[in-house]
């Protein structure tokens, strides 16, 4: 085993930085707990909730009307910002089928 002495002022200073350190990241753990996992709502919820496919939640994702977060490839949306696009989703559905009765009326002339 190797000993190593340094000065008591050098000592004290990374014990000082070290304890910061374990502070912060205390700070840290302690926000982290404010989120827990249990309040969002993955793809299957969202799905369910929304009345729609899985293709049309990417579609969501990827325009930027869905706002979520990815925990080890997993896709997370808290319920809040799920609330905020039902009525948007009604309107489109609705739009899609107006328009699929337009389609099968004028195919049938």
């Amino acid at each position: 085993m190797e000993v190593i002495s340094i000065e008591r002022s050098t000592y004290e200073e990374l014990l000082t930085s070290f304890n910061s350190f374990v502070n912060q990241m205390k700070v840290m753990a302690g926000r982290g707990t404010d989120k827990r996992l249990g309040e969002w709502l993955d793809n299957q919820d969202v799905c369910q909730i929304l009345n729609i496919s899985p293709r049309t939640l990417q579609t969501l994702r990827q325009n930027g009307t869905l706002a979520y977060s990815q925990i080890e490839h997993k896709t997370y949306y808290k319920p809040k910002d799920v609330e905020r696009i039902i009525p948007l989703v009604e309107v489109r559905k609705k739009d899609s089928r107006s328009y699929g009765c337009r389609q099968q009326k004028g195919g049938g002339i």
